[in-house]
């Protein structure tokens, strides 16, 4: 098959990654990578499909994308430090970013795993690890993000696309800018300075009052990867749950 017009050794090329599979459609991703894991593959395996018809992303909810409209990819990490996984939705979040950046356009990361435009969803984020006894094998990352409108309809409110802010956008320039990004990834246990600053002046959530997972105001995220709420009791750091704004 070709994705946007290349094969998938051209795209391994254009994504400067030594082990990539494309294919045309998949249950899911995240799935696959997981066996290729399992199998050996090494850090840094692209896994990239144009459809999937059982993607999903937290909570267990469906990741829904038409065919061709959007990028459906999971990436593997191989961590030496289990530590880092309490920042890695975060970094993998921050990694969006910097490529949404490349391409011209400004998003909001909320917290731990939205990427948020205009008040919309553009991109979602799913980390999940694996392990063997109590040693951690490997992580991976998936990915969806929305490109190319229409947004299904029952979506459209909370929802946007990437071809609704900025022109003449492709699929595999997102990529490029993506991929580049995620195989530099910071590996220390605690967000760096410089991903702390630029999450302070991202931060979606940042004096929003939120009603779960604690009832409260959002002040920020630690390096640590909490979201620190401003409670009626004092500040109360979060470290996983659904965030449900007020």
């Amino acid at each position: 098959m070709k994705y946007d017009g290349l094969t998938p050794e051209e795209v391994a090329q254009r994504l400067d990654t030594r082990s990539c599979l494309v294919l045309e459609r998949v249950s899911s991703t995240q799935d696959l990578l997981h066996e290729l894991a399992g199998e050996g593959a090494p850090a840094g395996t692209v896994v990239l499909a144009n459809e999937q018809v059982h993607g999903r992303g937290r909570q267990t909810r469906p990741w829904v994308s038409g065919p061709g409209k959007g990028v459906l990819v999971s990436y593997l990490f191989r961590p030496e430090e289990s530590r880092t996984l309490a920042v890695m939705s975060l970094r993998v979040g921050l990694a969006v970013l910097g490529a949404f950046d490349e391409i011209g356009v400004d998003a909001m990361l909320k917290w731990p795993n939205d990427v948020m435009i205009a008040g919309r969803k553009v991109a979602g984020i799913l980390c999940e690890a694996r392990w063997q006894t109590r040693e951690l094998q490997w992580v991976v990352a998936g990915i969806g993000i929305n490109v190319f409108s229409p947004i299904p309809g029952s979506l459209r409110n909370e929802a946007i696309a990437l071809d609704q802010v900025t022109r003449n956008i492709e699929r595999l320039d997102v990529l490029r800018h993506l991929i580049r990004r995620l195989h530099h990834l910071p590996d220390s246990e605690a967000l760096t300075q410089e991903e702390s600053h630029t999450l302070r002046t991202h931060d979606w959530l940042v004096n929003r009052e939120i009603a779960r997972p604690v009832e409260g105001t959002a002040r920020g995220v630690a390096r640590n990867g909490a979201l620190m709420v401003e409670t009626s009791s004092g500040t109360v750091n979060v470290f996983g749950g659904e965030v449900v704004v007020a």
